[in-house]
């Protein structure tokens, strides 16, 4: 089945793995999740898909491919005797501290250890990015970083700073993003904060100068869709862990999915329109 796809008799020789493997490193070293992207976005703002004025940003843990067996102390204690089996050794962190600086995994050192809100402990990982807009709730964006407590708020800064100058709009977020820095930055870069409020606990960052308006009921309601599209990359796209290593390499797999998310939104929407 795979001489008839790509074309090769029965008799003919087949190209060596290393093939493969150079063209795999080929494209992920190039820019083709970008240029994939791009003319997917494209496509959907030719009909007016897209909202230019209100966006949303949310960031996702991306489980690296890291086993607990392959973290390593650093710095290394000395006189430290080689593991009884290498391929699979007996590791226990029982009763440690284990922060972003010890262990560290020699699998994907790129990864940091993360805890969610809502998780039952902390994994190794990556945190994803989109900025969505509102209107049909496709992704206009992505970005992905190490985990952090702060990745999603310099990401949000980040991302929109890549958008062309325009109008000013605004941006919907969770409790998390209401704190004053981060409004604060926003304002700055003629961005209006239409975060959720912090209803007990602290003081919130986003006060009556936003919520009066009736376009913060609507920014909180349409800031949830990104809920789908953080659950159909991780579940359909199968970015729940992945075996790729290093930011690079899984920020070019999560616009890919980004871009392939895009493409059966519109295809739905474009249905409906017509």
């Amino acid at each position: 089945m795979f001489r008839w796809f790509v074309g090769l008799d029965l008799d003919a020789p087949v190209w060596d793995v290393t093939v493969f493997t150079k063209n795999r490193d080929r494209v992920l070293a190039g820019q083709i999740a970008t240029a994939f992207f791009e003319p997917v976005l494209a496509q959907a703002k030719a009909p007016r898909l897209l909202s230019d004025e209100h966006v949303t940003v949310e960031g996702t843990l991306i489980e690296a491919w890291a086993g607990l067996k392959r973290f390593t102390k650093t710095p290394a204690p000395a006189g430290v005797p080689p593991p009884d089996d290498p391929g699979n050794p007996s590791v226990t962190f029982r009763g440690e501290r284990r922060t972003n600086a010890t262990p560290a995994s020699t699998t994907d050192p790129e990864a940091r250890r993360y805890k969610q809100a809502t998780g039952p402990d902390a994994k190794r990982g990556f945190l994803g990015h989109v900025l969505m807009e509102h209107r049909h709730g496709l992704v206009v964006n992505t970005h992905l970083t190490p985990a952090s407590g702060t990745a999603e708020r310099e990401a949000a800064i980040a991302l929109l700073n890549r958008r062309p100058p325009t109008r000013r709009i605004t941006l919907g977020g969770d409790q998390n993003d209401a704190i004053q820095p981060f409004v604060q930055d926003l304002q700055a870069v003629q961005v209006t904060p239409h975060v959720a409020q912090h209803t007990r606990h602290r003081a919130s960052a986003s006060d009556g100068r936003s919520t009066r308006h009736p376009g913060y009921v609507v920014s909180q309601q349409k800031r949830t869709r990104v809920e789908e599209i953080v659950g159909w990359v991780k579940t359909v796209g199968l970015l729940r862990t992945v075996t790729l290593r290093g930011v690079p390499r899984v920020g070019w797999l999560f616009t890919v999915a980004a871009a392939m998310y895009n493409l059966v939104r519109m295809r739905n929407l474009v249905e409906i329109t017509t």
